[in-house]
């Protein structure tokens, strides 16, 4: 049996803790208004550029193993289910609009998966490469102001209109990702931990990166049941 390495389970827990704060405080704040107050700009640095570390994790997995397609074709189905499902709870009077997840970051991490199929043939230096250029050109058109038709929106440019709770698009995700990618080939190259014995000291966090797909699937429901319980207790 393939032994897993933890360091990778742990970073990938430490990142769910993350987006699971941030998801909680959405839904106190924006979902339900039982919360208000002024996100301080660190939070909504972390916010906005935290997710790379999914994308570099995922990156680095993708040299480890042997099926990427199939796992790409298993995340990007998820990532339609929560559209379906944020669809549903606009369409249902729960949330307006801007709950509706069109692409976020089960869409971007299935993708990338499958684009892996075939960029996993390129040099190590030019996946190096291109993963930056890739960075920085959707980090610039972060910081632009266009319209664009929304057959692009996977790729970063959006409509002016566009809304969505969760969006990860392909720039600059997928140079996270091939960044990441570039730097499992040179650090686990003997696909082996880094730092053997130290599971011990992180079990926790290895189990919830462990079950990371699980965890984002249900964990969103829990958190707005919670902050609707607490809006109807309020009122």
């Amino acid at each position: 049996m393939k032994r897993r390495i933890w360091e990778l389970d742990a970073a990938r827990g430490l990142a769910l803790i993350g987006m699971i704060a941030v998801h909680l405080l959405y839904d106190l704040t924006e979902l339900t208004g039982v919360l208000r107050w002024q996100e301080p700009e660190w939070l909504l640095f972390l916010k906005n550029h935290g997710g790379a570390l999914f994308l570099l994790i995922s990156g680095i997995s993708a040299t480890l193993g042997s099926r990427s397609t199939r796992r790409g074709c298993q995340v990007l189905a998820c990532g339609g289910l929560v559209s379906a499902v944020t669809y549903g709870m606009y369409a249902l009077g729960f949330a307006d609009e801007s709950i509706i997840i069109w692409f976020g970051v089960l869409h971007c991490l299935g993708v990338c998966m499958l684009l892996w199929g075939g960029l996993k043939r390129l040099n190590g230096y030019f996946l190096a490469g291109l993963g930056l250029a890739l960075a920085i050109a959707g980090l610039v058109i972060a910081h632009c102001t266009f319209s664009a038709p929304w057959w692009l929106v996977p790729l970063g440019f959006c409509p002016a209109d566009f809304q969505s709770s969760d969006y990860f698009p392909l720039l600059p995700n997928l140079g996270f990702f091939l960044l990441g990618a570039a730097l499992g080939r040179r650090v686990y190259a003997a696909r082996e931990s880094r730092f053997p014995g130290g599971e011990r000291f992180f079990r926790p966090l290895c189990a919830l990166g462990r079950n990371s797909l699980w965890v984002y699937l249900l964990h969103q429901p829990v958190l707005a049941g919670i902050a609707m319980g607490i809006r109807a207790l309020k009122i």
